[in-house]
């Protein structure tokens, strides 16, 4: 009997089995929010996470995985109280019951709400959320600057209103990531780059839309980091936020000059109808058209009244040809007198000016003075003959009064080595080394012996 059941029922290898466990874990548990301590936490190569979670009485392995652990602020460590967001599934490999965590943070209620309403109240109490800092929107937009995902929802969302709406307005986007944590800085940065745009004459925005479509409080965090909140607060471009859902709150909404529930309703609320603008157009044409008429209408009556007035011009032409021969007549006449005027003022110009030519005295000046220099260069040539002729005496002179000239005749001077000048045979030693200057050149002389002048007499 036993063997017969055996035989009967489906036998299933391993895997099958792992398999069929899995997707009955899997269809069976929707997403569960589990709270417990890690443990045995590894982070290998891949950059995967896997751990336990446990408390008091159980545990149960966990895998998260890059794609999602990324996008988290912190990194977890064994010991640790989470609380994490996970699909229940089953580890096909190892037969191995386990959590595949989608989103996770620090346990604790709301800890995330509380970072958001501390963020909140910091930026209130700086004055950043206050409604008289906010600018209204331009009355009439010609080019967004649209700062979210090139791949999202919301791009193609707000790209179809305002195809619908108004075609005729410019998009440019600005591509960033809108969750995770590059997300903060590549959303900040883009706010700052298309300021600075602005700024520099490269590009003209109107306004500035940011956002991205729905998603869990997690996916929406990027748009509550403060980073982003102080570059929206700082944008010199009016600033639309439209981020999640209609029920979704972010901190970017908050300092925005304009908070759109929506990315479509962003849209629509940045873009005029344009059924609307034909209507009014074709209205405006109307009237238009009516106010053409009327000023057609009141210029005719007044150019047949005008026509009637109106007389034949020949006479008047003719009066005033003659009028103008008389004028172009007396203006000839007037111009001639002019002339005759000016030309005798200038004739008498010209007689005076030839009285006051200075050619006369120049040349008379001109001759006293070559007499002057002629009398000078007399003088000069005498002062400098009698000079020389002093310079002559008193050269003789001189010579007849220099030592030079006695030591021609023969005399010689005497000095000691220190240039003292030897005038007494007493005052000299025997060995005494002495110069004797004659009237050419100097002997060295010693002295052998000394007379005196009680010795010659």
């Amino acid at each position: 009997m036993s063997s017969s059941n055996s035989t009967s029922a489906p036998i299933l290898s391993v895997s099958q089995l792992n398999r069929k466990a899995r997707t009955l874990l899997e269809s069976h548990f929707d997403w569960v929010w589990v709270e417990g301590e890690i443990s045995n936490f590894a982070c290998p190569s891949s950059g995967h996470w896997y751990f336990s979670l446990k408390d008091a009485g159980a545990q149960v392995r966990c895998a998260m995985f890059r794609n999602r652990n990324t996008r988290l602020r912190f990194r977890p460590d064994n010991g640790e109280q989470v609380r994490l967001r996970a699909r229940v599934s089953l580890y096909e490999g190892r037969g191995e019951f386990q959590l595949v965590v989608e989103f996770m943070e620090p346990a604790g209620a709301g800890a995330l709400q509380a970072r958001f309403e501390a963020l909140r109240e910091r930026l209130r109490s700086e004055g950043l959320l206050d409604a008289e800092r906010k600018r209204p929107l331009p009355q009439t937009i010609r080019h967004i600057a649209v700062v979210t995902s090139p791949t999202g929802a919301a791009i193609h969302d707000i790209l179809t209103v305002l195809r619908r709406r108004c075609p005729l307005i410019t998009v440019s986007l600005l591509p960033v990531a809108v969750q995770g944590r590059e997300a903060i800085e590549e959303i900040a940065s883009a706010i700052e780059r298309a300021n600075r745009w602005q700024r520099d004459g490269l590009c003209h925005f109107d306004v500035l839309l940011i956002g991205r479509g729905g998603g869990s409080l997690e996916d929406l965090w990027a748009f509550n980091e403060e980073r982003v909140a102080r570059a929206v607060a700082a944008s010199d471009l009016p600033v639309v936020s439209a981020v999640g859902h209609e029920t979704d709150i972010s901190i970017a909404d908050l300092v925005a000059d304009q908070r759109a529930a929506t990315p479509s309703a962003a849209a629509e609320l940045l873009s005029p109808d344009q059924s609307l603008w034909l209507e009014r157009l074709q209205r405006q044409s109307e009237e238009l058209r009516r106010q053409m008429q009327r000023q057609l209408q009141r210029l005719g009556r007044e150019l047949q009244h005008l026509r009637a007035r109106l007389k034949h011009p020949g006479t008047g032409i003719r009066e005033r040809s003659q009028r103008l021969d008389d004028i172009e007549q007396r203006l000839h006449r007037a111009q001639r007198q002019r002339l005759a005027r000016y030309q005798a003022r200038l004739d008498s110009l010209a007689a005076g000016l030839r009285q006051k030519n200075p050619g006369p005295r120049l040349r008379e000046r001109r001759a006293m003075l070559t007499v002057t220099e002629q009398r000078l260069r007399q003088a000069a040539q005498r002062r400098v003959q009698e000079r020389s002729t002093r310079l002559r005496e008193l050269s003789q002179l001189l010579n007849t009064l220099s030592p030079l000239a006695t030591l021609q005749r023969g005399y010689a001077i005497v000095s000691r080595a220190d240039g003292g000048i030897v005038r007494d045979a007493a005052t000299v030693s025997r060995g005494d080394r002495l110069q004797a200057q004659l009237a050419n050149g100097v002997l060295e002389v010693e002295v052998t012996g000394r007379k005196d002048a009680s010795d010659g007499s």
